[in-house]
């Protein structure tokens, strides 16, 4: 039998940010289905070959030595839900005793849904790119998206009671404060909704937005506060908004 390639482009021992309250090591797997303009892993997703491969068998003989100080492991990109050996790397993981968070955009609500029910993941990230409009979308995510798939990962997410929560990377003439309240009110029986604010940079995927102001930290901050009233208003409790990061480099 033909031995799976695994292809990794990238590997963080210790991280504090990519997992809510644990200490995470984090794995980068190469490509994206989307070409959202404001992403920050543009060399990744387009020219992953750049990146030299790092073998699983080195990570998993490094995860070991973690053992007791991290406490699981965030598997992001790129789109991880696009690689077949996605479920192989787990189940390695699992077998080191480790939980699993996935960063995903939502793209291959089957592969969710097979994660979950298989008990794969620990936790999720979905990215919600912009409000569920075919347009609103194609702008964010630079590329047609199919919204049907997007809403039936929300839902997935949503009613697996897996611990989980949405985020938006929002953006100045891309994102309006009705965009996201358009959203919050998609997701309202979510557990937790993240705003990050844009950061621009020059890696960024489109280089017309690597010079682009992003929300102020006042304009932000208002956006904020407003959403978590219509989100606290729609859920009837306090607000679960994660504090924003300001550096968006980890949404897929």
């Amino acid at each position: 039998m033909k031995k799976e390639k695994v292809e990794i482009k990238g590997f963080i021992e210790t991280s504090f940010l990519d997992w809510k309250g644990k200490i995470a090591s984090v794995i980068f797997l190469p490509r994206c289905n989307f070409r959202c303009p404001f992403c920050h892993n543009r060399t990744l997703v387009l020219e992953p070959n750049k990146y030299e491969t790092i073998p699983l068998e080195l990570i998993l003989k490094k995860l070991k030595t973690l053992s007791g100080w991290v406490d699981g492991v965030c598997i992001t990109g790129g789109e991880p839900t696009m690689h077949p050996f996605l479920g192989t790397i787990i189940d390695k993981i699992h077998d080191l005793g480790f939980g699993v968070k996935l960063d995903t955009n939502g793209s291959h609500p089957d592969v969710l849904l097979s994660m979950i029910n298989n008990k794969k993941i620990e936790y999720v990230a979905m990215d919600i790119k912009a409000p569920l409009s075919k347009e609103k979308y194609r702008l964010s995510a630079g590329v047609d998206v199919d919204i049907s798939k997007i809403k039936e990962s929300i839902n997935i997410i949503i009613d697996s009671g897996i611990d989980h929560e949405f985020r938006t990377t929002i953006v100045p003439d891309l994102h309006h404060l009705d965009d996201i309240i358009d959203i919050v009110s998609f997701i309202k029986k979510a557990k937790r909704y993240t705003l990050q604010n844009f950061n621009p940079g020059e890696e960024v995927m489109d280089p017309l937005f690597a010079k682009k102001s992003p929300f102020s930290p006042d304009d932000f901050s208002k956006i904020q506060k407003e959403v978590e009233k219509v989100w606290k208003n729609l859920k009837g409790q306090e607000p679960a908004l994660i504090p924003a990061l300001l550096k968006s480099a980890r949404a897929v």
